[in-house]
């Protein structure tokens, strides 16, 4: 399989070793002298997402590209419980760091804490934990996800008409940050669309019968907003074909759908005009800026809230850091860009 081009891990190492002081976010300083670094351990949250695979995939690239003294990877499979086990066995090998994306943002704190108190900084990527001390969040701004999957049916529709959202899991403060964004930006800028909240869990099974029930009571439903297409894009593709409904943008019976994620399936979906756009969830950034601060924890680093030289922004949480990384919307216009991570997955 081969990746997209990276920035050099030595740039990057560099830029760890030089910088002796931090002014903005992106370069880090030395909070102890002589830190060595050590293993990261880290736990995936789950195998049945296409979003998901693709960011396990890109993580053993990215950790031989910064040279980071990678443990074997655990799977928690959706299950915080097993998130818990997991850590406290990789803590038990010998894991510096722990690299982690808890689906359950509220359920982690206790374990946040355990980790705290035996002094093991924590990264988290796509979630932000809702308490418990973290070193940085690798993560988008999902509430302009939300915010542009609003704009872009609202403008489809002309600001009339029904929408079924499909949300995630509003125990996620992703779940959260997109379903409250898509709902103040209709309520604000589209108040004649009506929207079914549809919460799916993070569940392509729930998905697909609360869309299909959704449809038959509400046939002239002319848009879907996906919270994730890893798990919402083969679901509402079957429900749509099954009622004639995956049919051309141009043809009056066409369902204008945009989801999140970036992957593949949704840009050849989005080539296809089955759906009609997709906020780039950038699984390759993920992967790397996990491993790169999570190799910075180890080493002692420390960052401050500011602008960063990849084109993002640390901003300050209560709790920690987050590097609230950039999310372009796709389309039918720039579904070809070769920078895009989902084109260059083969």
């Amino acid at each position: 399989m081969k990746f997209g081009p990276v920035v050099a891990s030595a740039a990057l190492l560099a830029l760890i070793t030089a910088c002796g002081s931090t002014e903005s976010g992106g370069s880090p300083s030395a909070a102890a002298s002589g830190a060595t670094g050590g293993k990261i351990g880290i736990d995936h949250p789950r195998a049945d997402s296409d979003f998901w695979n693709s960011y396990i995939k890109y993580i053993p690239q990215m950790a031989t590209e910064l040279k980071v003294d990678l443990m074997n990877p655990t799977n928690s499979q959706n299950d915080v419980a097993k998130l818990v086990a997991n850590t406290q066995a990789l803590v038990s090998q010998g894991a510096k760091v722990m690299v982690m994306a808890p689906q359950d943002t509220g359920a982690i704190a206790s374990t946040l804490q355990q980790l705290e108190n035996k002094k093991i900084p924590v990264v988290t990527v796509d979630t932000r934990p809702d308490k418990g001390k973290v070193f940085m969040v690798v993560r988008a701004d999902n509430r302009a996800y939300g915010t542009k999957a609003c704009e872009f049916l609202g403008e489809k529709l002309g600001g009339k008409g029904k929408v079924v959202e499909l949300m995630g899991a509003l125990s996620s403060v992703n779940g959260r940050d997109r379903a409250e964004a898509f709902r103040e930006c209709m309520k604000t800028k589209f108040p004649g669309i009506t929207v079914f909240e549809e919460p799916t869990e993070w569940d392509g099974g729930k998905a697909a019968s609360m869309l299909q029930t959704r449809l038959e009571q509400n046939p002239d439903v002319k848009g879907i907003y996906m919270h994730a297409g890893g798990v919402h894009l083969a679901p509402t593709l079957q429900v749509l074909k099954a009622k004639n409904l995956l049919v051309a943008p141009e043809d009056p019976k066409h369902v204008f759908v945009v989801s999140n994620d970036g992957i593949p399936q949704e840009f050849e979906a989005i080539r296809k005009g089955e759906i009609d756009a997709t906020v780039s969830q950038p699984a390759d950034l993920y992967a790397k800026y996990a491993l790169y601060y999570a190799k910075a924890a180890a080493e002692g680093k420390t960052f401050k809230p500011g602008p960063t030289d990849h084109d993002s922004t640390i901003i300050e949480l209560p709790n920690g850091l987050e590097d609230q990384l950039p999310a372009p919307l796709v389309t039918k216009e720039n579904v070809d860009d070769p920078n895009l991570w989902g084109n260059q997955v083969k």
